[in-house]
């Protein structure tokens, strides 16, 4: 049977594409409220970790937390911040205050949505396993070789900001990496499906300077389950985009 245009939209519904796209996303933040859609301008609230951060080993408690509730938290509540101003905004509004507030928007909620992905993919004991690892391999030439180039994405923003991304690309269905720098700089239409946080908040309170022991420490605590649950989910969401109209 094929779905319609409407059909495929409703079908994308049923699979909670916004949990793909939008903030506060995970199993482990299910029942929290979410940084996302349907939430009131101003009225987002955090996800708490979805992991005791005493027990990831080569990240300390004091570093995870900081960065929950600094980091994380800082940008939600400005999220929340600059919500509520757009929400005054009128015909009189001068554009360049208008254009200020959508640029900081959007930088406020890729952050959100970025870190709360981060996150949900830490906890685990860093195997890889199930589809989402085969389908790594297939398109990357091997699990070694997509982890090689996932880590010198992430070591090529050390020192700086940004994001090192596996993304399944919703315009080709294909897996990719990206690099990401001031929360604005990603794919157009994708699901992030495996986040890693380059900003120097991420990992200098236990690493310093030494960004490839981190992204080691990051790599170790990945929970692949988590990857696994977002690529099956991506990958039904983009197979319904592809029905005919």
């Amino acid at each position: 049977m094929q779905l319609t245009r409407r059909e495929s939209f409703a079908a994308l519904a049923g699979l909670g594409v916004a949990s793909l796209l939008a903030p506060g996303v995970s199993a482990a933040a299910e029942g929290a409220t979410p940084a996302g859609f349907h939430v009131p301008p101003g009225g987002h609230t955090p996800v708490p970790l979805p992991f005791d951060p005493k027990r990831l080993p080569g990240l300390s408690e004091k570093l995870l937390v900081s960065h929950h509730d600094n980091n994380y938290a800082g940008a939600l509540k400005n999220l929340n911040s600059v919500e509520l101003e757009l929400a005054r905004v009128t015909k009189d509004t001068p554009g360049f205050v208008v254009a200020g507030l959508r640029d900081r928007e959007l930088s406020f909620t890729n952050s959100v949505i970025l870190h709360e992905r981060y996150f949900a993919n830490l906890g685990g004991d860093g195997k890889p396993a199930g589809a989402v690892r085969d389908a790594i391999a297939a398109t990357f030439g091997g699990f070694p070789r997509f982890e090689e180039l996932f880590r010198a994405t992430g070591l090529s923003l050390g020192g700086g900001s940004g994001w090192a991304l596996l993304d399944l690309d919703f315009s080709t269905g294909d897996l990719r990496i990206y690099a990401g720098g001031n929360h604005t700089q990603s794919v157009a239409f994708g699901a992030p499906l495996l986040v890693l946080d380059m900003y120097e908040h991420a990992y200098a309170l236990d690493y310093g300077a030494a960004a490839a022991k981190y992204v080691d420490a990051f790599l170790a605590n990945v929970a692949w389950s988590e990857v696994e649950r977002r690529h099956t989910r991506a990958l039904a969401a983009w197979r319904a985009l592809q029905a005919p109209s």
